[in-house]
């Protein structure tokens, strides 16, 4: 059970005991990320995220802000997405008001130090140069690019060496003013607490929280009329690739007909691609395929790192199986099989105090309702074949087909897109 409550600034409290933990989580979550941005200033929201670790009015210097959750054995970090910041502490029940102590401060008190913009931007290249370095994470951001382009959607959530070079500490200033505001934040508590205390709690701290309207995102450009394909040349012994098709969103009435669809093909070890690809073939380590939907997005795509000697063969191998669930309806045994792998996944990542808050605030943040565990086992046990059907057939179509490869294959693979 959880319980919502909205103080007269808008600021939204959601707040889920769970008496059996022996922890505590305090999750701010604020509406904004990389598809609230401009080109100019893309990768602002990761950049500012990084920067509220580096000195507050109360620690000093970025080793007083982590040494103060270090000395009780806190767990502490934030991470930016397209479409939220987060920032949580996750503490041993007890020291809860030390959890609340340090979120509200990084959240409401952050100075920025200009010597720390400054250094921070050599920080946030490396960490873009890491991801760009390492295929198998770059990818990801290669499907992004195939699909949207040169748009919010498109962009890497760090931005490019550019943008992060040219971000001014006035840039980032001017940033949280519009984006960082009561009605655009949710405070979530999660864990070992007590329910009235940790409102009250959220009221003290808090209370500094401003009040004014924050900039709406740029609205998604979808045109697609063919199959798409993107080449990222890269001296690998391996290719890794990304190959699907745009799907719905995540408030889409088939999100979990996707969710199920996407388990089905290589969501598990005993999934169609998997035994396919690592089983009979033997020629990849990972592959796996996911439903990933946003507030106005959505795409099932596969990847896998594959030998680059098979990757033709890779790449047909995942448009049959596509192909296949156009064609004949799943039979009941493997959609039960979906329906309880995705279920138990849920209850076992939602046994620690942090995920429950991660799992409360996003729904809040980005849907606007909160369907509980129950509600969402309900939506996934109305699933039917023939709704795994019906979907297949309106998403896996050629035209809707996108590939993108990272690896030292310079051939043209547009022509193997057809389902």
């Amino acid at each position: 059970m959880y319980k919502k409550t909205i103080l007269n600034n808008g600021l939204r409290i959601i707040t889920v005991p769970q008496k059996e933990s022996k922890t505590a989580t305090v999750l701010v979550l604020v509406g904004t990320g990389s598809k609230y941005e401009t080109k100019e200033i893309s990768g602002i929201s990761h950049f500012l995220e990084h920067m509220f670790f580096k000195g507050t009015k109360r620690f000093k210097k970025p080793k007083d802000v982590a040494e103060f959750l270090d000395k009780i054995g806190g767990d502490f970090n934030a991470f930016t997405g397209e479409e939220y910041t987060g920032y949580y502490a996750k503490v041993s029940a007890e020291h809860l008001d030390i959890a609340f102590e340090w979120v509200s401060d990084i959240f409401l008190n952050s100075i920025i130090p200009l010597k720390e913009v400054e250094k921070e931007r050599g920080v946030i290249i490396e960490e873009i140069n890491m991801y760009k370095n390492n295929p198998m994470m770059y990818i990801g951001q290669l499907w992004k690019e195939v699909l949207y382009g040169d748009q919010p959607a498109g962009w890497d959530i760090a931005g490019t060496k550019e943008t992060v070079s040219s971000i001014t500490r006035k840039n980032i200033l001017n940033y949280i003013s519009s984006q960082y505001n009561a009605k655009n934040t949710i405070v979530c508590l999660a864990g070992n607490i007590n329910e009235e205390e940790a409102i009250q709690k959220t009221k003290k701290y808090f209370n500094k929280t401003k009040i004014k309207k924050s900039k709406e995102k740029v609205k998604v450009i979808e045109r697609q009329k063919e199959p798409q394909a993107l080449f990222f040349y890269k001296d690998t012994e391996q290719t890794n690739l990304a190959l699907g098709v745009r799907s719905y969103n995540m408030t889409h009435k088939d999100k979990y007909v996707c969710d199920l669809l996407a388990i089905i093909l290589g969501g598990m070890m005993s999934s169609r691609l998997f035994e396919e690809i690592r089983e009979k073939l033997g020629v990849a380590y990972y592959v796996k395929t996911y439903n990933e939907a946003d507030t106005d997005t959505g795409s099932i795509v596969t990847f896998v790192g594959v030998d680059n000697l098979k990757l033709e063969k890779v790449i047909k191998t995942i448009l049959k199986e596509y192909k296949k669930l156009t064609e004949k309806r799943v039979n009941e045994k493997e959609l039960k099989k979906a329906k309880d792998y995705m279920k138990g996944k849920m209850i076992l990542n939602l046994e620690s105090s942090h995920s429950k808050a991660y799992f409360y605030a996003t729904q809040e943040l980005l849907k606007k309702e909160i369907l509980t565990i129950e509600d969402i086992f309900d939506k996934i046990d109305k699933v039917t074949g023939e709704d795994i059907l019906r979907v297949a057939k309106d998403i896996f179509k050629n035209k809707n087909l996108n590939l993108a490869l990272i690896g030292p294959n310079k051939k043209q693979y547009n022509n193997l897109l057809k389902l």
